[in-house]
């Protein structure tokens, strides 16, 4: 698994590095997950960002427009709509097998963690390309995803044009 040491060299320090454990326990209790500890590590240590200019992280601590809270409940609800259930491979929602939006690309990407059958399971990332409509699995945690993506390998979402000079993040307004 990538290490958030790993991740900061490509991208660079963070800034927010959050503490408080409580908007997470309040996250999930509302949608009954436990996320994965490295993206809350990683969410924790950069707060909302975008990052390349392309792909948005969103804190559940930040204020209500860039909320991951807020983001998953629109999101949850778009997805879960009659005609877009059938541009993913499994039903939106944070049961067992089910797919959690946790990023989003201004490229039109979203990007959902794939919720573990069995606790012991891994988290696995899964993008779904919105102008295409393809469901793009990637057998890798979180953190291998972001670290692929900052290092311009192909996980769907791609920062090469975006990022000529390397990665680079700022805060969301």
């Amino acid at each position: 698994m990538a290490r958030l040491s790993e991740i900061q060299a490509l991208l660079g320090e963070p800034r927010f590095n959050w503490s408080d454990p409580a908007p997470w326990i309040e996250l999930e209790r509302e949608f009954c997950v436990e996320f994965p500890a490295d993206f809350r590590e990683i969410v924790n240590a950069y707060g909302s960002i975008e990052i390349n200019g392309q792909l948005y992280l969103k804190h559940p601590a930040s204020h209500l427009l860039h909320s991951l809270g807020r983001a998953i409940r629109e999101d949850l609800e778009f997805w879960r709509e009659e005609d877009m259930t059938e541009f993913l491979p499994s039903r939106a929602g944070g049961g067992p097998g089910e797919l959690i939006p946790v990023a989003s690309a201004t490229t039109g990407e979203h990007v959902f963690l794939r919720v573990p059958d069995e606790p012991s399971s891994p988290w696995r990332v899964g993008v779904q390309e919105f102008d295409s409509p393809a469901w793009h699995p990637h057998e890798m945690t979180f953190s291998d995803w972001l670290l692929a993506y900052l290092g311009d390998e192909d996980v769907t979402v791609h920062s090469n044009d975006r990022a000529p000079d390397g990665p680079f993040w700022e805060f969301l307004p």
